[in-house]
């Protein structure tokens, strides 16, 4: 409720400050000719930023300090003889107690009447710090925007300097999305390198048994070996491209080449829905119809089909991440000009023979490009191989008998109640490591692939 009566008087405040410099800006246009620097917009959007600094920085600033303000008036009315008696963890939960009293969604069990006291204390607290510093953000913002209304005359370059905010708060979004992904590798670098003072690199890149002791103790950790997730994931992959590839790919020429208008503007987005199920549906999906299918197809045949295995899932993700090979193949055989199946075309070169001969080989980095985005994609999924996968960490070609893979073995070792002390919890970031890096460089050579051979057409 406090959130919305926040953004409600901001919206109030934003408003108001754009609207006075506007009609500020307009009675200088209308007066005697005058003629002014920037247009209108740009003094309302002037006085608007100027408004709105100040109110920001005051909420932000008790957005992060006033928790700890809160925490410390909370602890001051708990009774010193109680007090005394509370260790860290009993202490929390007092001023845990406390603070749902003060919300008014009670506790459990009778509540002494200290507690009741204190609740209602903090109750009247919170309400008097919430309109207080909320009064003083108004204040701060309707004074700046006075003195920012005042400043606008025919000279001012409003324009100028509204550009200036809005390129550097389009350089701290910039900032923000790359900073993100240095305190992501950061955390993995540094974690991964805090299991690799437990477990030998050699033991773990080229080990080949995983099984780790989740209740070992100092110098019986288990078994790390990597390459058995990594050749279940690698498998898993590789069938998951044998089905989207050819299929994503006819699909794409299909749509571009030889579909009617009417029917590409149906299929097109049908495919593209695909892309928007969630990948737990896909897995339920394998798990209660594809595996069994399998299952049973393999019995008919004479072959042993386990439900839960690497075709399963292979195929199940193979039938995901068709749309992004069909999608992005079909946007790149688009983007070939006219110009060359038509010269085609008027070498006496039939449809299918223009698109093997001209039309494929000029999009060819852009599709590969594609693929290879394709298959990141599928190495990074979760949820399908969860459920469908087996979750068996043994080193094994067959594609018919369940696997492991990275992602699945991230997720058993970071579930439950994790210390990230010993190499148990600590392989999470290893193995989420190794997974970064194994796409970021299938990320570098699409896009390698597609800068070198790419062809510029006029």
């Amino acid at each position: 409720m406090n959130a919305l009566i926040v953004a409600g008087l901001l919206l109030v405040l934003l408003g108001l400050a754009y609207q006075s410099g506007w009609s500020r800006s307009r009675g200088l246009v209308t007066a005697d000719g005058v003629k002014i620097h920037s247009r209108p917009q740009y003094h309302g959007s002037f006085v608007a930023i100027w408004a709105m600094v100040p109110t920001l920085v005051i909420l932000g600033l008790w957005a992060w300090f006033g928790g700890g303000i809160t925490r410390d008036y909370t602890v001051s009315l708990i009774p010193t003889d109680i007090m005394m008696s509370l260790d860290q963890v009993g202490l929390n939960a007092a001023i845990a107690r406390i603070g749902a009293l003060a919300s008014g969604y009670g506790v459990t069990g009778e509540s002494p009447a200290w507690e009741q006291a204190a609740g209602d204390a903090l109750r009247s607290f919170q309400m008097l710090t919430f309109v207080g510093v909320l009064v003083l953000a108004l204040v701060a913002g309707g004074a700046a925007l006075v003195y920012a209304r005042s400043r606008i005359d025919a000279r001012l370059r409003a324009r100028n300097a509204v550009e200036r905010v809005i390129n550097l708060a389009l350089l701290a979004c910039s900032a923000v999305a790359i900073l993100t992904t240095v305190g992501i590798v950061a955390s993995l670098v540094t974690e991964a390198f805090r299991f690799f003072t437990f477990i030998h690199p050699f033991d773990f890149f080229f080990g080949t048994v995983w099984n780790p002791n989740n209740a070992g103790s100092a110098g019986n950790w288990g078994s790390y070996g990597l390459l058995p997730l990594l050749s279940g994931t690698l498998m898993i992959t590789a069938i998951a491209m044998l089905v989207a590839v050819p299929v994503g790919l006819m699909a794409a020429i299909y749509l571009s080449q030889y579909a009617p208008a009417q029917l590409r503007a149906v299929a097109k987005p049908m495919i593209e829905i695909l892309a928007g199920i969630p990948t737990i549906v896909f897995g339920f999906f394998a798990l209660v119809t594809v595996g069994p299918f399998l299952r049973d197809l393999g019995n008919l045949i004479g072959l042993s089909i386990n439900a839960t295995s690497a075709l399963t899932a292979g195929i199940v993700m193979g039938i995901m991440i068709i749309p992004f090979v069909s999608s992005l193949s079909d946007d790149i055989l688009n983007q070939v000009p006219r110009t060359l199946r038509d010269g085609a075309y008027g070498l006496g070169a039939t449809q299918s023979e223009t698109i093997r001969n001209v039309l494929l080989p000029a999009a060819l980095p852009g599709i590969v490009g594609a693929f290879l985005l394709a298959v990141s994609r599928a190495i990074g999924e979760t949820m399908i191989v969860v459920l469908a996968a087996g979750n068996a960490p043994v080193l094994r070609g067959n594609p018919f008998e369940p696997v492991a893979t990275i992602t699945v073995s991230i997720v058993n070792q970071l579930t439950g109640d994790t210390d990230f002390t010993g190499p148990q919890s600590l392989v999470g970031f290893a193995l989420g490591l190794t997974l970064f890096v194994i796409t970021l460089g299938l990320n570098i050579v699409a896009l390698y692939i597609v800068r070198r051979f790419r062809e510029q057409y006029e």
